[in-house]
């Protein structure tokens, strides 16, 4: 099945920030540097906005009630578990896709609708702010990592002939 573009753009920047965290130690990952949130929580606060949107919003469904209260957006700071935080991370974005794939240039100019109001960003809004989301924490952490002392990681951005630019369609 081939999804929109943007969707694309998402599952690049998805394991563009996957591989940036390969190898990760359970220690590294809780370690804060100054006034940056740990590796872990970085995790969880990306599948916490998947929950949201993509999820939730998308479909109803509920998944890890408490993570946003964990991760969320201008939240206390927390070191949850590293590998806590992939399981969530890949249940999340495994349910997200289920959303994701259905995606059409129609769909993504409608907004959701939350207690009878509009969200006030359209879905193909909400979309760009996931994937750019995800490229401002994947930065962060591979900065994160080199303050840190890790080598050889992987290149920022990686190869584009994963997700290249296609024309839109219908």
């Amino acid at each position: 099945m081939s999804c929109h573009l943007l969707v694309d753009q998402l599952r690049f920047a998805r394991a563009s920030f996957v591989e940036c965290l390969e190898k990760v130690s359970e220690e590294d990952a809780l370690k804060r540097i100054d006034s940056m949130n740990c590796l872990s929580w970085t995790i969880g606060h990306l599948a916490n906005q998947e929950n949201r949107y993509w999820v939730q919003a998308g479909q109803g469904i509920t998944l890890y009630p408490d993570l946003n209260d964990l991760v969320g957006y201008q939240k206390p700071a927390s070191t949850p578990p590293l590998e806590a935080m992939w399981t969530a991370w890949r249940a999340i974005t495994a349910q997200a896709d289920e959303y994701l794939d259905t995606l059409t240039p129609a769909i993504l100019g409608t907004h959701f609708v939350y207690e009878g109001k509009d969200y006030p960003e359209n879905i193909g809004t909400m979309l760009l702010r996931n994937i750019y989301h995800y490229w401002v924490h994947t930065g962060e952490a591979r900065t994160m990592r080199e303050i840190m002392g890790h080598t050889d990681l992987p290149v920022y951005v990686g190869d584009l002939s994963q997700a290249p630019y296609r024309r839109e369609v219908g």
